[in-house]
């Protein structure tokens, strides 16, 4: 669905922060607000990192025209991205050569963290606007791979964007963000924290859960963690689509930990991290694994849901129908094997086959306000057109 044109865009993200939720809903509000930028006069700046873009990137022509236009585009290219290699050197020339300023990463890291910030001239003072995701810009994958990504204009968080930016060009050095935790400096204690005060509440007596959806789960000390956190009373949830170090359902280790894969039709990819919080229900969505190469030897963002009703949705379409799959769902059991989810005479519920109801009939009604909307403002001004006649 589009966002608007001719700049409303960014009105909308002004009034609302915005959630996609790929590919149940369309990457082209992405699209849309690179392509509004780059056209935008009263847009001075643009900063992206690019890790996989595809060969044929509309993505990296926008950024292309905007710094041809005089903006100041500056791009994080990951030079090391698997596949993609080549694309990224060859759209890395061709950025330096309009002009832009381009990063070549950081020496020893891999730049995988997905953001983009721009910059915007309104009533005399500058404003800006962040995407902020756990997937690549690429709009065939985002086709292919379910991923969360958020248009804001909150100010704290743009904030929190711009400084990572500028350390990651060399303009600024590592400081406190408000909420942004950023590997390898600080997303790997947070983590660990957060877990560790999920214990002292469940050794409280109260109600403590952690939920965590991601690729691969290998790092020892989380694991250490979510072990003492089983121990402790803590339930977990785990939805891991490829490899697990960890082994649930061992008594007096892991009896209260739960591991699950989905295999579907879209290849799952989005992390997600769910901490309750004495019933704060802290949500975080990340471009990183809980491995070792994601927390130390890579740049990785994590960000969390500030707006009550996107941390529901999240929660909601993210976690619980996953939870609740009983028919693409692989379990693990305490030896390490998977059996597959059977519903046995019930319902089948298939996660991602219950996303694309939900989303299909979330457009559909949103068609039909619209529809309604238009034919109540026509009716208005009928009416005022018969009122002046008659006058």
């Amino acid at each position: 669905k589009s966002l608007g044109k001719h700049g409303d865009i960014f009105r909308s993200v002004r009034k609302n922060d915005i959630l996609l939720h790929h590919p149940f809903q369309s990457f082209n509000p992405v699209i849309e607000m690179l392509e509004q930028a780059a056209e935008d006069p009263n847009v001075v700046a643009i900063k992206q990192t690019v890790y996989r873009t595809g060969t044929d990137s509309v993505i990296m022509k926008y950024l292309i025209d905007a710094a041809q236009r005089g903006k100041e585009v500056t791009v994080v290219v990951e030079l090391l991205a698997r596949f993609d290699e080549e694309a990224n050197l060859n759209y890395a020339a061709k950025l330096e050569e309009v002009g832009a300023h381009v990063i070549y990463g950081v020496v020893g890291y891999k730049t995988h963290a997905k953001m983009l910030l721009v910059v915007r001239r309104e009533d005399g003072a500058l404003r800006r606007y962040a995407h902020l995701s756990t997937g690549n810009y690429h709009p065939r994958t985002a086709k292919q791979y379910t991923d969360f990504g958020l248009l804001t204009a909150n100010e704290e968080i743009c904030t929190d964007v711009d400084a990572v930016f500028k350390q990651l060009t060399g303009l600024g050095r590592a400081r406190s963000l408000s909420h942004l935790w950023v590997s390898p400096f600080t997303l790997h204690e947070r983590i660990i924290t957060a877990i560790k005060r999920e214990i002292r509440h469940a050794k409280a007596c109260k109600p403590a859960h952690v939920i965590a959806k991601m690729n691969s789960l290998l790092e020892p000390k989380v694991i250490e963690a979510l072990y003492a956190a089983s121990r402790a009373g803590v339930k977990v949830d785990l939805i891991v689509r490829g490899v697990c170090a960890l082994r649930p359902g061992i008594p007096g280790l892991s009896e209260h930990i739960r591991v699950r894969s989905i295999i579907g039709r879209f290849l799952e990819h989005t992390r997600i991290f769910y901490f309750l919080n004495d019933g704060a229900e802290d949500v975080h969505l990340s471009s990183a694994d809980w491995m070792e190469r994601n927390f130390f030897r890579r740049i990785e963002l994590c960000f969390p849901l500030l707006d009550p009703r996107l941390k529901q949705r999240v929660i909601k379409e993210g976690l619980k129908v996953y939870l609740a799959d009983n028919n693409q769902a692989w379990d693990m059991d305490s030896n390490g094997n998977y059996h597959r989810r059977r519903s046995h005479g019930r319902v089948p519920r298939p996660a991602q086959e219950q996303l694309l109801a939900l989303l299909a009939a979330r457009k559909d009604s949103l068609a039909r306000s619209l529809r309604q909307h238009r034919r109540r403002h026509r009716g208005v001004r009928a009416f005022r057109g018969r009122a002046c006649s008659a006058a």
